[in-house]
């Protein structure tokens, strides 16, 4: 018998459309069901995690994922990804070349950040890059349902994507943001960060999912359009762009 999303810990936004905090670093893992075809996005910051996650969903679903899509390359949203074998990988144009020469820096930052040195190494070894670079937007098909990849960095990245469930019988459009949206505290800005196009990033992610989307950040709550245009402003503000 199948759990439900809640059960296993989940919280599900939509039909067939769930995600999960995940302990330690609070980025957000999503999935998307269709009738041929599972999306998981983002997958953690360890193999253990990655596993972990591929076991919550089969145990929901019963079966099991078959795309994922990256949305940026840090240690917590890529390591994971390698505990998801046979599966399409989706990124960003240039995020496989950032990736395969990385790996160390993905390493060193993940157990700066907290990771085991074991663990952080064995994920940095066997990381998996993307199959299908995203340089504008890229249709999914997973059966009944089609997902949309969107290139709409860069911005909190040189490599965010976002990705955009259409709604269902009159339910909103969903959309996983990345860490280009973060509700649980202000926006990070690391050293691979483009300060000065990140406010354009969110424009066209508001663009992709419009005024009555949910909006899934990489860390934090769901938020609305009015949240997101008002982060593009504090960004703005922050980095020293002109309002749009």
């Amino acid at each position: 018998m199948h759990t439900s999303w809640e059960e296993a810990g989940w919280e599900q936004l939509g039909d067939g459309v769930a995600r999960r905090r995940m302990p330690g670093w609070d980025e957000t893992i999503g999935v998307i069901a269709g009738t041929t075809g599972v999306m998981i996005v983002d997958t953690g910051a360890t193999l253990r995690d990655g596993a972990d996650l591929r076991r919550a969903i089969r145990g929901v679903l019963g079966r099991d994922v078959t795309h994922i899509a990256l949305t940026h390359p840090h240690f917590d949203h890529v390591l994971g990804t390698a505990a998801f074998a046979g599966v399409e990988v989706f990124g960003a144009a240039g995020l496989g070349e950032l990736l395969r020469r990385g790996k160390d820096e993905l390493r060193h930052d993940a157990v700066r950040h907290g990771v085991d040195r074991d663990a952080a190494a064995e994920a940095a070894d066997l990381l998996v890059a993307p199959h299908h670079h995203v340089h504008d937007q890229l249709t999914v098909e997973l059966g009944d349902r089609q997902v949309l990849l969107a290139n709409v960095g860069p911005g909190h990245t040189a490599h965010d994507l976002a990705v955009l469930v259409p709604g269902r019988g009159g339910s909103p459009e969903i959309v996983f943001c990345g860490d280009l949206v973060e509700e649980s505290g202000e926006p990070q800005a690391g050293p691979d960060a483009l300060p000065q196009r990140w406010p354009g990033a969110l424009d066209r992610l508001l663009a992709l999912g419009g005024e009555d989307a949910r909006y899934v950040p990489g860390h934090g709550a769901v938020v609305d359009a009015g949240f997101v245009r008002a982060q593009r402003a504090a960004l703005a503000a922050r980095f020293g762009v002109a309002p749009s």
